[in-house]
């Protein structure tokens, strides 16, 4: 093939040969269904839509019909010479969120290069410029509705900063309690008030009121021993919690009406906690957790006790976690250092298809109420539905 791809003359099958190059390494061991998609995924990289859906509607002998179509990629660590769309980041991309901005269906996308990048879902085009003056990499990212406006949070070296999502613009002067990397946020409301939960590198988590202009509110989350590497909000017998992931191993939950922890740690994993999500299974909250052991855990947020046996499948360190129903099922999206995201039917406690195989490493995840997958790989944003 690659002899095939050498010889192509007109810019047609040069770009198809480009398509085909772009992720050749991973073709030589990959099976017929694998192939499929990365050559789907990386004609949408290139711009070439069409092709790209050409591609996940080939029939496979053997082989169950594709389950995820590509819609949209940034190719930002494509050849530049044969792309047909304009790049997005230049460094990693570490979090994505997504969220509604007037209207309209958007991807909130933070880097390693400093900057955020909103994204039109429906058409993968950028919206505005991008969001800069964070001073350092964009850690985590989150959104939420603030007075009417629907904002981005970003934490990054100590500070968390607040930006409008229609202006583009910073709203608030940064939030800075931390001391360390601010590698996970999230929102939640409290008593009819927006409020941020973030965790840091420097082993703390902190609450902060929006409304007030970035009050800390009452006391730290001050528990864990080790950085603090995940957030996530739910709700859990009508109280808002936060539960939070760190590399001591453990997961925490927070009652966030009185700032204190509610139970007892939640331990299981062998390594270091990377990744948190929140969700329902058969009415019960839950929290489905990744970490460096490479396990997936789901745990019953009502008694503190796992629920079912861990979820086995990535080959590294589970990077990233998000919750949402497929098919009416709830299900858990989980990325990895090893270049995948799988699909877990959390009901049924186990893999739902092959996992999706992407070219670098997935280091967040984000999934839209109604099904778009958003997976931020290397420095690239990739947006599927199912098929």
């Amino acid at each position: 093939m690659l002899r095939l791809a050498d010889a192509a003359s007109g810019l047609a099958e040069q770009r198809v040969a480009a398509v085909y190059r772009a992720s050749a390494h991973l073709h030589r061991d990959a099976g017929a269904q694998v192939r499929r998609q990365l050559l789907a995924l990386d004609a949408a990289r290139y711009g070439e839509r069409e092709l790209s859906a050409r591609f996940t509607a080939v029939p496979v002998g053997g082989v169950a019909e594709a389950l995820w179509e590509v819609v949209w990629a940034t190719g930002s660590m494509i050849d530049p010479r044969r792309r047909s769309l304009s790049v997005g980041h230049t460094g990693k991309v570490t979090a994505v969120a997504t969220e509604v901005v007037d209207g309209r269906a958007v991807a909130v996308s933070g880097s390693e290069d400093e900057t955020m990048r909103v994204w039109d879902l429906a058409t993968g085009r950028q919206i505005g410029e991008p969001l800069t003056g964070n001073g350092y990499e964009v850690c985590s990212v989150a959104t939420a509705v603030l007075d009417g406006r629907t904002v981005a949070v970003a934490g990054g070296y100590d500070t968390v900063r607040v930006w409008d999502l229609t202006t583009g613009r910073q709203i608030s002067g940064f939030l800075q309690r931390h001391t360390y990397l601010v590698w996970a946020v999230a929102t939640a409301v409290v008593s009819d008030r927006t409020i941020v939960v973030t965790g840091s590198f420097d082993s703390m988590g902190w609450v902060w009121d929006l409304a007030d202009d970035g009050q800390a509110v009452g006391e730290h989350l001050q528990g864990h021993t080790h950085w603090v590497r995940a957030v996530s909000t739910t709700v859990v017998n009508d109280r808002p919690v936060a539960v939070t992931g760190s590399l001591d191993k453990t997961v925490r939950v927070w009652d966030l009406g009185t700032r204190k922890t509610a139970g007892e740690p939640l331990i299981g994993h062998t390594d270091g906690v990377l990744a948190v999500a929140t969700g329902t299974v058969g009415g019960c909250p839950v929290a489905v957790t990744g970490s460096s052991d490479r396990t997936v855990r789901v745990w019953n947020l009502s008694t503190g006790q796992p629920l079912g046996e861990p979820l086995i499948g990535h080959a590294d360190g589970v990077t990233a976690v998000t919750t949402g129903l497929v098919d009416g099922r709830p299900v858990a999206f989980t990325g990895s250092d090893d270049g995948t995201v799988r699909v877990w039917d959390l009901a049924a406690g186990r893999q739902v298809g092959l996992e999706l195989v992407f070219p670098d490493q997935v280091h967040a995840v984000a999934v839209t109420s109604d099904g778009r997958l958003v997976v931020g790989f290397g420095q690239d944003v990739a947006v599927l539905v199912p098929c």
